[in-house]
């Protein structure tokens, strides 16, 4: 049964919540510090994240969360904190929820953020293990180290370097990466997704402005470097 972590300042929501998710096992918080705390202890595999709260906010307690983990999460956001929601996305959040809830976008929302988590990379299943160079992907272990090393990267630039990285040398459009990524309408796709490999390049690159593996073809795409696999 997948853990589910819910974050929020306040105790009414966390209950309705706890309603529309019942058939997780579920772990509350109300303020940012206590979630790091739990997200420390316990093996989450989601966290719903309010936006404002006290003693720590949720875009702090996101920041480090991601340091070291990078299970999807969604931010709980009014619709008066429509730049912290922009600014979530950009620095690691997975997709967010307006206030006042509908019970079955909940349910949706968190069902499909668990199903690409829990099962990543579908749209490529015939593989589990990518290396070129000095990057290795192991789907299984949802894993991939750089030089050997261990990197944190958060579920979509997971999915997108698989995705590179299924298919070295093939130029991905960003409207491409969008809609096999998000499956949505790429609605805004180009920024998001160039927000998204700035993220990953500065991951996994040694010099970003200089990348090794990920390259630019102007007025096309992104690419996975052919010619550094081995």
């Amino acid at each position: 049964m997948a853990k589910i972590l819910i974050c929020d300042d306040e105790k009414d929501i966390v209950n309705a919540l706890k309603i529309y998710l019942a058939d997780y096992e579920l772990y509350e918080a109300y303020n940012g510090k206590k979630a790091i705390d739990i997200v420390e202890k316990e093996e989450i595999d989601l966290i719903l994240l309010d936006i404002m709260m006290p003693v720590m906010d949720g875009i702090t307690a996101m920041n480090q969360i991601r340091k070291s983990h990078n299970m999807p999460i969604i931010l709980l956001t009014a619709k008066s904190e429509d730049s912290d929601k922009v600014l979530g996305l950009n620095v690691g959040a997975d997709d967010y929820i307006t206030k006042p809830f509908n019970p079955l976008e909940v349910s949706a929302r968190v069902n499909s953020q668990l199903r690409r988590y829990l099962k990543l990379g579908s749209h490529v299943e015939d593989k589990e293990f990518y290396e070129i160079g000095g990057i290795q992907l192991d789907d299984r272990k949802k894993e991939v180290r750089v030089d050997g090393e261990i990197v944190s990267l958060t579920p979509k630039e997971f999915e997108i370097l698989k995705l590179m990285m299924s298919d070295p040398g093939k130029v991905f459009s960003p409207k491409q990466i969008y809609t096999t990524i998000w499956k949505e309408d790429p609605y805004g796709a180009d920024n998001t997704v160039a927000v998204h490999i700035r993220h990953l390049r500065e991951k996994i690159e040694i010099d970003p402005a200089q990348p090794r593996y990920i390259k630019v073809i102007f007025g096309q795409g992104y690419k996975f470097e052919r010619g550094r696999e081995r």
